[in-house]
């Protein structure tokens, strides 16, 4: 859907969600802390994306409509969406945090077996969520940021 043209060294992350208030939102949030922002709305836009781009971190939705005019079937899951592209696109050492509508207690499990040990629960705490971006891409975290 969107790529942002970023100084060299710009770390980049891809947002994948199938909302374009929530794509929107997470744009402006992370283009004001530095970012270069990658956003896919489904599977298919997700592999483009990580063939031309190798994002530093990923925030993944996990509940998506269906996309059957892409890959012949279903793709509602986010962690369907993820391992498809770890396998397409050489993606499984990119670091993912889950943000999602659903709850976290029901996918701790799948997410943790995922190797995704990060959860936000929307609506999320902006300044928990960048947080935890700073400290997963290994940058000092700022306090209460915003």
């Amino acid at each position: 859907m969107e790529t942002t043209d970023a100084a060299p060294g710009t770390k980049k992350i891809l947002v994948i969600d199938d909302n374009r208030i929530v794509l929107t939102a997470m744009s402006f949030l992370l283009k004001a802390k530095g970012y270069s922002v990658l956003l896919a709305e489904s599977g298919a836009e997700t592999i483009s994306i990580l063939r031309k781009n190798k994002p530093d971190l990923i925030l993944l939705d996990l509940d998506f409509p269906p996309d059957i005019g892409n890959i012949g079937g279903n793709l509602r899951d986010g962690f369907l969406i993820l391992d498809w592209a770890r396998r397409m696109c050489d993606a499984e050492k990119i670091p993912v945090i889950i943000v999602s509508s659903l709850d976290p207690e029901k996918y701790k499990e799948r997410a943790m077996a995922a190797g995704i040990p990060i959860f936000f629960r929307k609506p999320v705490d902006k300044a928990k969520l960048l947080e935890a971006i700073q400290t997963t891409l290994g940058e000092k975290p700022e306090p209460h940021a915003a």
